[in-house]
Parts: structure tokens; C-alpha cells; sequence
């Protein structure tokens, strides 16, 4: 059915733009961008970060026009507007709608820098696709995830993701509208464990960018990412997902895309603070949210709700927020003891 009509994209940031692109090889392509200059700018330009629009994307003028127009739809919008984003979609949107989100992020129903960790409640922390069944109409919901680094996707680059739903036709819609040569789309009905693979794996990034910012090498790097992976497969087990996930394309792939590419955002990040700049000014820098810092103030919140041993979040939170130095963290890291190699897979 998607075939019939085209394809809807919400977000012309630069993974949404990779992502449109990636659809308007094989169909039509509504883009939305909700800043009216940015969205005549694309129009005129036909590009965004210095990147061609693919000819078959149109820049769409409402989420009406799209919610009318299309039938699949692709959000991909940072996690800390995803909500009113869908809030504002929700009068157009009916039950035939399939929305497919790409946002690596969690939403809090409360103040995440004013919360306390033993008075908030698990379930107001929730998955952009548990919002999307929450505020919207929509029964058939899924995710995509995966090492995507939308710079190489740009450059036409061969890569992979992961659609996740529980409903067979979201996955194979998904499939049908992305799958390419240079694309390739695998399925999984664990819609829990591959977004929450999607979220965690950013503030694992963040720590492998300080790693090589103070000059670590990749034996590390390797470290880092075996034991990021760990604690992601515990904080994710507690959450209710399936370790499984962790260890796919969603999870250990895009943990090694994300902690080994100076593109990723969430690298950078974690490489210019062990430079020695403040948060505020790179994130100003960057001018694109990266994920990962907004995760860390969320998965701490988490692990100290229940109680958790999460060591590498715990300890790259107090970098961040606590201005505990980059190298006296790396020396607690290594301090912590770990008798058994990879006991994650026996719980």
C-alpha cells in the first residue's frame, strides 16, 4: 500500500534528511521541516547541509498535507520535542496510518534536571513508540535502529538497519519503502529491546569519544565497548526488554558505529569534553541534539531508582554534570571489579 502514495518523513535534520533520501530512491517523499524559513530555504536550495535532495522529495507544507497525502510515515525527531510533535499530528493521524519513528531517545512525563530519583515512577518514562500509541489513534507501530551514521548514508555509503514492531506488515512496509542495494533492512518484533539498543548505546559513545580524546588506545576502546554492552543489557533487562537485541545490528552494531566514528555526534561530545570544553559550548557548537546527554541525566535517574550498578553511566554522568575530571574517571572505571567475562549472557 505504501507504494500507492507517498512516503511521509517528519524532521529535516540530518538523519531525517538520510533517511528521506533513502526512501525517495524507490517512491515519493513528503518531507517536513516545522520552521517555515528552514523549510522555504530547502525548497529553494534543494539541499540541506550541503547535501542534494533526491528529486523525488517535496517539501510538505503541514503535517496535514502529510497526514492526507501519506500513508507510511517516518518521524524522526529529537526526543525532547517528540511529544509535542505528535501532539500536533494527532488530529490528522487515523488508525490506517503505519508510523515507523527513528528517534534513538527516552520521554520523561517530568522534569528530568529537577526529578528525584526515589519518588519518580517507571512509567512515566516511556519509548517513542509507547508515546506514539499514548497520544495518536495509530495501533501499528515501529522503530528503526541500527549503525546509521547519516553522514555516510548521505554519501551513499552501504549500511544496514532494523525495523522493530510487533505487526509483520509494519516490517515489511518498512522493508518494501528503504531496502535498496546499498541498504539493507532486517526485522525484529522485540520493539522494546531495539529502541532501548537504539538509546543506551549514546552515553557509551560519549565515554569511547573521551577515551580517544585523552589519548587511549583501541585495547580501551575494546573494553569500553564489551562492558558498555553489558551494562546496556542490564539497564534493559530491568526496563523488561530481551537481551537479545543487544546483541544485533541495533545494539553491539550500532554501539561500535557510534563509539568508533568522529561523525557521531555523541563521540564528539565525549572527545572535546576530555579536550577540556565545557558541555554547554559544544552542544551550542554541534547545533544538533545529541542524544546521549539527555540519556545520561534519564539512565541515571533510572539505575538509581532501582537501586542498579551501572558503573560506566554512573560515572560519565559525574564527568558531565559533576565536573569530575575525564582521567579520574577512566582510573574508577578501571578499579571496578568484573570476575567474570561476559556473565550478561546468563541472566
Amino acid at each position: 500500500m505504501s507504494f500507492k502514495r507517498p512516503v511521509g518523513v517528519i524532521g529535516a535534520g540530518s538523519f531525517g534528511s538520510a533517511i528521506a533520501n533513502l526512501l525517495a530512491e524507490n517512491q515519493k517523499v513528503l518531507l517536513y521541516e516545522r520552521n517555515p524559513e528552514s523549510a522555504a530555504l530547502i525548497r529553494s536550495q534543494r539541499k540541506i547541509r550541503n547535501f542534494e535532495l533526491h528529486d523525488n522529495i517535496e517539501v510538505a507544507d503541514s503535517l496535514e498535507h502529510i497526514a492526507t497525502a501519506c500513508y507510511l510515515l517516518f518521524p524522526v525527531v529529537p526526543s525532547a520535542y517528540f511529544k509535542s510533535m505528535v501532539i500536533d499530528f494527532a488530529p490528522y493521524l487515523r488508525p490506517d496510518h503505519i508510523m515507523i519513528h527513528a528517534t534513538k531517545g527516552l520521554h520523561c512525563e517530568f522534569d528530568i534536571d529537577t526529578a528525584d530519583a526515589k519518588s519518580i515512577s517507571l512509567k512515566e518514562i516511556k519509548t517513542m513508540s509507547e508515546l506514539i500509541l499514548q497520544e495518536t489513534g495509530i495501533v501499528r507501530v515501529g522503530c528503526l535502529a541500527g549503525p546509521n551514521l547519516a553522514l555516510e548514508i548521505m554519501e551513499r555509503q552501504p549500511a544496514a538497519t532494523v525495523i522493530a514492531s510487533r505487526f509483520d506488515e509494519v516490517i515489511s512496509e518498512g522493508q518494501a519503502a528503504l531496502k535498496s542495494e546499498r541498504f539493507q533492512v532486517y526485522g525484529n518484533r522485540d520493539i522494546l529491546g531495539i529502541e532501548l539498543s537504539g538509546v543506551l548505546k549514546n552515553y557509551v559513545a560519549i565515554a569511547s569519544g573521551a577515551l580517544n580524546g585523552l589519548g587511549y588506545g583501541e585495547n580501551a576502546r575494546a573494553l569500553l565497548i564489551t562492558r558498555g554492552m553489558a551494562e546496556m543489557i542490564y539497564i534493559g533487562k530491568a526496563l523488561g526488554a530481551d537481551k537479545r537485541a543487544f546483541l544485533g545490528i541495533a545494539g553491539i552494531g550500532d554501539l561500535i558505529a557510534t563509539c568508533t566514528s568522529p561523525k557521531s555526534r555523541n563521540y564528539t561530545v565525549g572527545y572535546r569534553i576530555a579536550k577540556g570544553e565545557k558541555l554547554e559550548d559544544i552542544l551550542r557548537d554541534i547545533g544538533e541534539v545529541a542524544e546521549g546527554v539527555r540519556t545520561l541525566k534519564i539512565g541515571k535517574l533510572i539505575v538509581d531508582h532501582l537501586g542498579a550498578s551501572a558503573p560506566l553511566l554512573q560515572t560519565i554522568s559525574k564527568v558531565l554534570f559533576e565536573d569530575l575530571p575525564m582521567d579520574r574517571a577512566i582510573k574508577l572505571l578501571m578499579r571496578y571489579p568484573v570476575n567474570e567475562d561476559a556473565e550478561y549472557l546468563n541472566i
